[in-house]
């Protein structure tokens, strides 16, 4: 897809970067929904991986991931964000927001995400 993660920022927070080119967009010319709800996933599962174990993350797995789409957005950069909300030992809840490179909120996201064996192979 194309996209850059940058993890370790201020709280934990994941960021996914995305540059939009043509192969990320609908046939209208916008952000396939899908690829947005993407980079929600991505930064909200780095978000919670950071949550378990910042120095060593582990695997996580989504549970669940409510995403809202506010805007369109045709070109440019989109920066999706994840910030913790809550969890425990074993599942981390997380919010996100994917914003333009004008800071133009485009989707919103509620994720649950449970934490994977410690064994990434299994």
């Amino acid at each position: 897809m194309g996209y850059e993660i940058e993890r370790g920022g201020e709280n934990g927070c994941a960021r996914c970067v995305l540059r939009v080119g043509p192969e990320h967009l609908n046939r209208h010319g916008i952000l396939h929904g899908g690829v947005a709800a993407m980079l929600l996933d991505v930064a909200c599962g780095n978000t919670a991986g950071a949550m378990f174990d910042a120095g060593d993350p582990p695997l996580v797995l989504t549970v669940s991931l409510s995403t809202q789409f506010v805007a369109p957005a045709r070109a440019g950069q989109v920066v999706a964000t994840g910030r913790p909300a809550g969890g425990g030992a074993r599942l981390a809840y997380v919010t996100g927001e994917l914003r333009d490179d004008r800071d133009r909120l485009i989707a919103t996201a509620a994720g649950v995400f449970k934490r994977g064996p410690k064994d990434r192979a299994g």
